[in-house]
Parts: C-alpha cells; sequence; structure tokens
C-alpha cells in the first residue's frame, strides 16, 4: 500500500472507500471471515477495546434497533456510551458514536495518517480497519461501556475479537446465505459463534433446530442463555395517537417507545431481557434510564430508516428492511393503510430478492417504482422491474432513487402513502437527495 498522507476527512473517506475492500459498494469480493488480520490491527493499536466493557450484538434482523435502544438507556443510566453499528446511511462517521455525538472528521484523518505511517503488513478490509479506528476512539473517548454491532454473521466477524459481558442475538432468517449457509441452522452456527465461555446470552426469538443450536453452544461454553420470548416481560403492547409502542410490562412499568411496529416489539421483549442481565453483571440502570432510552433513542443516538416516518402530507415512510424477515413484518403495516401505496423501492444485486417479492405481491392497491441506487451492488431498476413482473407486480423503472421519489411524489393524491425502502442504500440515496 503506498504511503500517503491526508489533509481532508473527504480525502481520507475516499481512500477507504476506494482503496479498500467495501461489502457495503462491492458485496461478496469485499467479505473476509476469520479474526487473524482483525486481531493484528488491535495488536497495533495497543488493543484498545480492552480499557473498556463491551456489549455484543448479532442477528438477522433488529441488531441496529436493539443496539441504538440499548445504547440509549446506557447514556440515560449515566454511562459514558459507545455505539459501532453498520452500515452508514449518509455519513460514514454514522458508524461511530460516543453518547450518541459522531467520530469527528479530524479524527478519521489522524487515525488513517497513523495506520499508514505503521506500515503494517496487512490488507485490511474496510470494516477491519474501521471497526480498530472504532475501538481506539471509544478508548480514547474514555467510555464506560460500547455497544458493539456485528457486521456479518458472528463467528468470523471481525469484531468477534471483543471478550463482552453480555451476547445479545436477536433472531435468525435468511439472509447472507452465500456466506452463513443456506438453512436458519447453519446460519444460527454462526451467529452463535459470539456466545463466548461463561458469557450470558440472550436470545431474542428462536424455535426448532435454531434453538437447539443456541442452547449447544452455550453449554459447551457453560454461559447462561435466555430466550427472551419464554419470559412475558412485555404483558401488553398498544399504539398511541402518533401509532408508536407503548408495552406494560412486568418489571419495568409503563413504557412509551419513539420506535412502532412489530419487529420493535419483539425488539422491546430481547432489549428488557438484556437490561436485566446488564444489571446482574452490576451495572446501575434505573427504571426512569430504560424508560428515557426507549423514548428518546433516535434523538439520543441519530438512529434513522426505522419506519421513519417523514412527511405527512402525504405521508411518506422510509424502512431499511432487506430480506424477508424484515418483510414479513413491512408487509401488513403497508397493507393496514387505507390509500394508494406509492412504492419506491430497489435492491441490492446479490440478495435473493424473489421471497420478498412473493411478499410484496400481497400488499393491496400499491404501485411500484423501482429505482437503482448509486451503488454498484445495486440490482438494475429495469431488471428489478422483470423480476417483479415474474411475480405479477408492475411499475416503471427510473435511473435514480430521487427520481423515482418525485415520481411517486407528483402521482400521489389526497390520502396516499410513499414508501420509500428495499435496502439501505434505497433509503440511503432518498435522505442524500432531502439534504
Amino acid at each position: 500500500m503506498k504511503k500517503e498522507h491526508f489533509s481532508s476527512y473527504k480525502e481520507t473517506t475516499d481512500f477507504l472507500f476506494g482503496q479498500l475492500a467495501v461489502f457495503q459498494r462491492d458485496g461478496g469480493s469485499a467479505y473476509k471471515p476469520g479474526l487473524d488480520t482483525a486481531r493484528a490491527l488491535d495488536d497495533a493499536f495497543g488493543n484498545p477495546h480492552r480499557r473498556y466493557r463491551t456489549i455484543h450484538i448479532a442477528g438477522t434482523n433488529g441488531k441496529g434497533s436493539t443496539a441504538h435502544t440499548l445504547a440509549a438507556i446506557l447514556q440515560c443510566a449515566g454511562y459514558r456510551t459507545g455505539l459501532y453499528t453498520s452500515p452508514h446511511l449518509v455519513d460514514f462517521r454514522e458508524r461511530i458514536r460516543v453518547d450518541g455525538k459522531m467520530i469527528d472528521g479530524d479524527a478519521v484523518v489522524d487515525f488513517v495518517n497513523r495506520y499508514l505511517d505503521m506500515e503494517l503488513p496487512l490488507h485490511p478490509s474496510f470494516f477491519e480497519l474501521t471497526m480498530t479506528m472504532a475501538f481506539e476512539h471509544y478508548a480514547n473517548s474514555g467510555v464506560d461501556v460500547a455497544v458493539i454491532e456485528t457486521g456479518l454473521g458472528g463467528r468470523l466477524d471481525s469484531t468477534n475479537i471483543i471478550s463482552p459481558e453480555l451476547a445479545v442475538i436477536t433472531n435468525i432468517s435468511f439472509d447472507h446465505t452465500q456466506f452463513l449457509g443456506d438453512t436458519l441452522e447453519k446460519i444460527a452456527v454462526e451467529k452463535a459463534g459470539i456466545i463466548k465461555p461463561g458469557v450470558p446470552v440472550v436470545i431474542g426469538e428462536a424455535a426448532g433446530g435454531v434453538r437447539k443450536v443456541f442452547e449447544e453452544k452455550a453449554r459447551s461454553c457453560c454461559s447462561d442463555i435466555v430466550f427472551a420470548q419464554d419470559c412475558g416481560e412485555i404483558t401488553a403492547s398498544d399504539a398511541d395517537d402518533c401509532g408508536n409502542n407503548v408495552y406494560t410490562t412486568a418489571h419495568f412499568g409503563t413504557i412509551a417507545a419513539e420506535l412502532s411496529g412489530e419487529w420493535q416489539r419483539r425488539n422491546a421483549a430481547t432489549i428488557l431481557e438484556a437490561v436485566k442481565q446488564l444489571r446482574e453483571a452490576g451495572f446501575n440502570i434505573p427504571d426512569t434510564a430504560v424508560a428515557e432510552g426507549f423514548a428518546k433513542v433516535c434523538e439520543l443516538t441519530g438512529l434513522a430508516g426505522r419506519w421513519m416516518k417523514v412527511a405527512e402530507e402525504p405521508l411518506t415512510v422510509c424502512d431499511t428492511g432487506h430480506n424477508t424477515g424484515g418483510w414479513t413484518l413491512i408487509a401488513p403495516r403497508l397493507a393496514a393503510h387505507g390509500g394508494i401505496k406509492r412504492m419506491v423501492v430497489g435492491f441490492v444485486n446479490d440478495k435473493d430478492i424473489g421471497g420478498i417479492l412473493e411478499i410484496m405481491s400481497s400488499i393491496p392497491d400499491a404501485v411500484y417504482y423501482f429505482a437503482q441506487a448509486s451503488v454498484n451492488r445495486s440490482l438494475p431498476a429495469e431488471r428489478l422491474k422483470e423480476q417483479a413482473a415474474l411475480k405479477g407486480i408492475e411499475g416503471q423503472s427510473y435511473a435514480s432513487v430521487e427520481e423515482a421519489y418525485k415520481k411517486a411524489l407528483a402521482d400521489s393524491g389526497k390520502g396516499d402513502m410513499i414508501f420509500i425502502g428495499g435496502s439501505n442504500f434505497t433509503v440511503a440515496d432518498w435522505l442524500s437527495a432531502r439534504r
């Protein structure tokens, strides 16, 4: 790698995205399973993750919302809290936060220049290098605890070098099958890889062979395991006037949550069991902090893209759900809206979207605007249109998300709804166009 120095944040991020293998952009060619490079980088920077406590979160759906909400709760409990998530929507710095504040651009530049000066005999991926950046930033920022979301899988994900206080696995459904396996049990084995000896684990949902995988892994590690679905912590769930979830709980009182929808109710059950485990580990987390964290998660952590309402007339919602598990819950919410649903959707080209299209075909009164996001992995809109037609879904194709959205907006009448989704990149392009 050529040794050079950067003076601006833009130059530095151009390097990170341009010269390193980036899964967000390149897909499978950037996937580097294994921990050797991550450990070598960690050693080179003095093992920063050992200077604070960590919580490790994996799962197919809901891990981002779960990570953000746990971070918000810990912040409200008075802990200086790091949060590492991926991918970002608009700005790379979204991935690395301390008490909700993104890492400064100057810190990104400084880290990359110091890494280049080391001239290490390594060829890290984008994820490996930026993870190390995050871990060092948390140490330099004096965090008490960092909530770390896996990138892909668990067992061979580079974040798995940490030794956490708690492991959380939200659920298992089909996603990234080319890397993680073609059965739910195989995917579960990869996710279960974050379970470590003596470290308690909270599982959100699991059944049959998947549950058995988690139970056997926990048993082999002598780790306490809790299945949130068995605990009945949420005794009732309703929605307020804004459509946000309100939970009646067994031990935390009534919780008014900022995030809405069925997925978030399931995530909430997992989060509350995680809080119980953290209390057992010595964290002082009062019920008031739990309630405030749920109520202000977006404000406190910068979370975006989860059934995110961005306009009332016409009602406009974006959601980053990008696999069949996510769409089994998105589709009913869309179907419940009485007017025409104007669907601005785009997908990446390495997903098996047949199952998603099957689910989408059940949404009544939907008009489709097929869009192509501005990343290499984006499925061409015309190909998406052709695949959708095979499922009986008709629509028009557009060269960009912005163009598709503008047409949907122009077509909208009173009572219509606009939905933007299908991938993180579709939502990201739309949010960028609004800036």
